[in-house]
């Protein structure tokens, strides 16, 4: 991978005319420019690049996508980083607590279906993946005439069980930022009631809210082992209500079994 990554620098290069030297002429400039020696690229080191297999450092990879006028991200995955990787890559760290995600927003495409089964009926329950007839890699800035509102994006930390069995632990969630007003009843069912993305002094967490006298009132689901809390009004901000989740089935971790239960949580009190 290396050594395409090298050869790819090379060509681009010869296509564009340049020469060893007009590659150090331009680093050199660009290093003046922001007062910082690391976008220097000299002659011997960009030989190093293009037939040692030598990766190079993000600031003179950077360089060299300027002087060739080539994207970044597209240098990279000369090296086997490829950033639209970043959904399926996430799998592989459970951060205890809840937090905002940043990790897409600057994701440039997706993977998308792009032709569907003319016999897909939306409004019936089925095996998505067979009505698919093909996949396709979409820019994500022509998905924004989609956009509606203000979407935020969380995850709920592998030990946050405020919302269990609902939310389970490792969910990421959609928060619409424009709801960030407690609503007072109106709803028919547990299912109905908004949850609500809040940051608290101790961090991020989702659960239902009731506005009280004292403060706001953090309430988790019955059948969670986390305890209501009464935070005053500054100590605790809404963020946006959730409006959408994505969760794996069965691959996070059960309650601890230290953890009380309900009822014993309420005889405790």
């Amino acid at each position: 991978m290396t050594i395409a990554g090298g050869q790819n620098l090379r060509d681009v290069r010869e296509k564009l005319g340049l020469t060893m030297r007009d590659v150090e002429t331009a680093s050199e400039r660009l290093a003046r420019k922001h007062a910082n020696e690391e976008y220097f690229v000299p002659i011997s080191r960009l030989s190093d690049f293009e037939t040692k297999g030598v990766i190079p450092s993000i600031y003179r990879l950077y360089s060299l996508a300027i002087i060739y006028r080539r994207d970044f991200r597209e240098l990279l995955t000369w090296y086997g980083v490829n950033l639209d990787a970043t959904i399926a890559d996430l799998e592989i760290s459970v951060p205890p607590r809840s937090h905002f995600s940043h990790a897409l927003a600057n994701t440039g495409t997706v993977q998308m279906p792009v032709r569907m089964d003319p016999s897909f009926d939306p409004r019936k329950t089925l095996n998505f993946g067979r009505m698919i007839e093909q996949w396709g890699t979409v820019p994500l800035v022509y998905l924004e005439g989609l956009s509606k509102v203000d979407y935020t994006y969380g995850y709920i930390g592998s030990e946050d069980l405020t919302m269990y069995p609902i939310l389970p632990p490792c969910s990421f969630i959609q928060v619409d930022e424009s709801k960030d007003k407690v609503s007072e009843g109106g709803w028919r069912s547990e299912y109905e009631r908004p949850i609500y993305f809040i940051e608290t002094r101790d961090g991020h967490t989702c659960c239902w809210c009731t506005l009280g006298r004292e403060g706001v009132i953090l309430q988790p689901h019955p059948l969670s082992p986390v305890a209501p809390r009464i935070l005053g009004h500054h100590e605790a901000e809404v963020l946006g209500q959730v409006v959408g989740v994505a969760m794996r089935l069965g691959e996070w971790r059960s309650v601890p079994d230290s953890a009380p239960a309900p009822k014993e949580r309420a005889a405790l009190n």
